[in-house]
């Protein structure tokens, strides 16, 4: 996303965890090179210690604060943390549809093992309750890898298990390659998606379609609660005997062989 804010690069210095990425994804022959050649793929010691003299502006993020987002309509930068979302919706003005009309996750943009196992999370939390999701809800996995890791440790099963629709690993509904109802094509309806890209007819070729690009745990959430103003940190849902429950924090990779 960074060519949305105007940068030209970005880039994700070398550490410990790139590493043992590399040996547990079968190319730990690479590690000694990179290890080798670590200072060329660090950032450099001296715009690190003193990254105002070199940048006109630094903006730093502590993930350890930040609650999650949720962003669009078309547009990635129209953006707010997910708990000021229900108020928008009820806002008249701003016309959005609080029913969804579909979810989905995957394609090239969060659709990692790590991204496809907190999705699977959400699903098994849900199943647990005896509830699946209440809008269509689909699945891109990232490549082929994904696609065959996740089939083997079981996310995919957790996905299904609610109702989940797997597509081909390609780029898919992110780029229209999906078939949607006459119904939803001709009037303003809402999508969520964890994809990245959100632009007016970027999705289904429909400029009354408003899709909100949430992470894929957050989408998994509310496929399951039906409704865009449902905040899945706070909000509770009823399981299938009528009881009301909560969803508890995502977790990744618990069945990782």
């Amino acid at each position: 996303m960074g060519a949305e804010i105007g940068a030209t690069t970005s880039m994700f210095p070398y550490d410990d965890h790139m590493g043992a990425y590399l040996r547990a994804t079968d190319r730990g022959g690479i590690v000694p090179h990179a290890e080798a050649n670590k200072h060329l793929l660090e950032p450099d010691a001296e715009v690190e210690a003193n990254p105002e003299a070199h940048y006109d502006r630094v903006v730093r993020l502590d993930l350890s604060t930040l609650e999650p987002h949720m962003v669009g309509p078309h547009s990635p930068d129209r953006a707010r943390p997910i708990s000021q979302l229900a108020a928008e919706v009820a806002d008249s003005s701003n016309q959005f549809v609080d029913a969804i009309s579909s979810a989905l996750i995957g394609s090239c943009t969060n659709s990692s093992y790590e991204d496809m196992s907190r999705a699977a999370d959400v699903a098994e939390q849900a199943k647990a309750r005896g509830v699946a999701t209440a809008v269509p809800f689909m699945v891109t996995p990232g490549s082929e890898q994904v696609r065959a890791t996740i089939e083997r440790d079981g996310q995919m099963a957790s996905l299904l298990d609610i109702n989940g629709t797997v597509l081909a690993n390609a780029c898919g509904p992110c780029i229209g390659q999906w078939r949607r109802s006459n119904e939803a094509n001709s009037q303003p309806n809402t999508i969520v998606t964890s994809y990245n890209r959100n632009f007016p007819r970027r999705n289904d070729g429909t400029p009354t379609t408003m899709n909100f690009i949430a992470s894929p745990e957050i989408v998994t959430a509310m496929a399951i609660a039906g409704t865009l103003s449902f905040n899945p940190l706070t909000d509770t849902l009823k399981d299938s005997e009528g009881n009301e429950f909560m969803f508890e924090p995502a977790q990744c990779c618990a069945r990782s062989a």
